[in-house]
């Protein structure tokens, strides 16, 4: 069966820049956060999907299909673009609904999915507003509620928190989680990286146009082999012999094969090592050895922020 998307050697240009170049790329089921810096493709690759552009070398393909040459395939996307571009003065409801009809759907039905996109989104109180009398993270829900009132089975989302409060963007990041559980491929730009890694663990990286990383944030930051990871470590101790507490552990530990370098910041003891699974073993061991107890056991540098540093800077 033919992945959702794929790209074959993928190059676009502007003039003499590369906005993609030679990218090769498969995806298709579940929540995907696409990562990058300013500039490196991110949106330029939503396009492309999208069929919003042409690639000037290389192929697109959606479920198998090159999308001009079977333009059905666009009634089973939906996309959330960056940039707004509404009609002011209609109505939260009658813009989902027009947009919604131009699927093909019967103005009656069209209605009715707007409505439900809408409630999905938290906007369904404010569907009688006009787009212009809206703010910000009203429209940004919006224009989400377009993108998935078809039920599509791709949903492109290009920063689709932006200008959002806190409440809405807990709210959205569980519904895009709910539309990756429902077998949809969703793929998510977004420069917020901790709330990337709250949607999905799979991630794509691209600087310069061109793939830097694919796949789980954990298997990933494993390959990175030469590179170790920090671990810290709180003990459960009163005041008077939190240092001591801290020292014994630390000297315990360094003592070990898997620990490179061992210090106390801020009362806790932090290590370095390269084999992080084994060392998550072993240190609970070598704790219980000394009669301490561990309050937190946490690793800086194994979450996205730290892996896309390492990748956008090497």
């Amino acid at each position: 069966m033919s992945a959702t998307i794929a790209l074959r050697g993928v190059r676009k240009l502007f003039g003499q820049v590369r906005a993609l170049d030679e990218l090769d790329l498969e995806l298709d089921s579940g929540v995907i956060g696409l990562l990058g810096p300013n500039g490196s493709g991110k949106s330029t690759m939503i396009k492309l999907i999208a069929g919003q552009l042409r690639p000037d070398a290389g192929d697109v393909r959606l479920w198998g299909h090159d999308p001009f040459k079977s333009p059905e395939v666009f009634r089973d996307l939906g996309l959330c673009p960056e940039q707004d571009r509404f009609y002011e003065d209609m109505r939260g409801l009658e813009f989902v609904t027009a947009l919604t009809r131009l699927q093909g759907f019967r103005a009656a039905e069209a209605r009715e999915r707007a409505t439900r996109a809408l409630g999905r989104v938290g906007m369904e109180p404010y569907a009688g507003k006009r787009m212009r009398e809206m703010s910000r993270g009203m429209r940004q829900r919006t224009k989400i509620a377009q993108a998935i009132a078809h039920d599509p089975a791709l949903v492109l989302l290009d920063e689709p928190l932006s200008g959002t409060d806190p409440v809405a963007r807990a709210d959205l990041i569980q519904l895009i989680r709910e539309l990756g559980d429902e077998g949809r491929c969703v793929i998510v730009s977004s420069h917020v990286l901790h709330e990337v890694e709250s949607m999905t663990r799979e991630v794509v990286v691209i600087r310069h146009g061109r793939l830097r990383a694919q796949g789980d944030i954990t298997r990933l930051r494993g390959l990175l082999g030469d590179r170790p990871y920090r671990i810290r470590l709180g003990l459960m101790s009163d005041g008077d012999n939190a240092v001591a507490e801290a020292r014994r552990l630390a000297a315990a530990l360094i003592g070990g094969a898997l620990v490179e370098a061992a210090s106390i910041i801020d009362g806790a003891v932090e290590i370095t090592t390269t084999d992080l699974d084994a060392a998550c073993r072993e240190i609970p061991t070598i704790a219980r050895d000394l009669d301490l107890t561990l309050a937190s056991f946490t690793s800086p540098d194994a979450d996205l922020e730290s892996l896309y540093r390492y990748l956008v800077q090497r």
